[in-house]
């Protein structure tokens, strides 16, 4: 035995995945963050997306019906418990809400016949899905940045192979979201499209990135989940933040928006 074959200080640095993997090469782990996805990017002659967020949980019409059913025959079984019929209300909301599952399809198929942007989404299922699948409907590519999570989010399968990255860092996944986007697009969503979409509307309000239209769909929900005009009259934001976006109820009236945007504004 050669007195080295076991000295794990004679692998190299960069085949070396425990040395990688600890703290101290956090800042270099970033970097490559950025780097991997940022060159197959350009490998693939992405240039400018169209960015949907959206919750995970929005499913297609037809299995949400199905859960429905399934979760009332389990309320079935215990007549009277709270619990149960807090779950049956949840799955009746989740069919009423299934319906922007349809409209993503429809708007990531827009994308992909109207213009050469490039949709990209979180890479999951639900609205991610959706979008993805109407690109894939069209015959175009997508992309997907998925996240490191332990549970909802694997890579859906309407991702263009070779457009679907798999990032540990939220900072670094939402700085790619935001290197080539034309447009922002949110839907209804919990935790994670909040987090995107405030981070977005922060950067556009601050001027850290170049003004770009952001489309929020189902005024009702958000109306109901973010009160912007206590904002304003609270006197936490300007009363001409509210203008940083714009309203849309179907795929065609949110690219309407966005077309409407760079005829007036132009793309500088």
């Amino acid at each position: 035995m050669k007195p080295h074959d076991h000295d794990e200080a004679m692998v190299p640095a960069f085949e070396d995945l425990e040395f990688l993997r600890r703290d101290e090469l956090r800042p270099t782990r970033l970097m490559l963050e950025h780097l991997k996805p940022e060159l197959f990017l350009r490998s693939a002659g992405i240039r400018s997306t169209i960015v949907v967020f959206g919750s995970a949980r929005i499913i297609e019409p037809a299995l949400a019906a199905a859960r429905l059913d399934e979760t009332k025959r389990l309320r079935d079984r215990r007549p009277g418990d709270p619990a149960s019929e807090r779950l049956v209300r949840i799955a009746e909301r989740l069919v009423l809400s299934s319906k922007y599952y349809e409209t993503a399809r429809e708007f990531g198929k827009i994308v992909s016949t109207e213009s050469d942007h490039v949709v990209m989404t979180g890479g999951g299922p639900g609205v991610m899905e959706a979008t993805n699948r109407g690109a894939r409907d069209a015959g175009a590519k997508s992309v997907g940045l998925n996240i490191e999570l332990p549970h909802e989010q694997s890579p859906n399968p309407y991702i263009t192979r070779g457009l679907s990255f798999n990032f540990h860092y939220f900072a670094m996944r939402k700085m790619h979201f935001m290197l080539r986007a034309k447009a922002l697009v949110a839907f209804p969503g919990g935790f994670g499209t909040m987090d995107e979409l405030f981070e977005a509307l922060t950067l556009v309000q601050t001027g850290k990135v170049a003004h770009l239209p952001v489309i929020l769909v189902g005024r009702s929900f958000w109306e109901k989940a973010i009160d912007f005009d206590l904002l304003v009259d609270e006197g936490l934001i300007a009363p001409e933040d509210v203008l940083l976006f714009r309203f849309a109820e179907t795929a065609k009236e949110a690219w309407e928006h966005i077309v409407a945007y760079y005829a007036k504004y132009g793309d500088e």
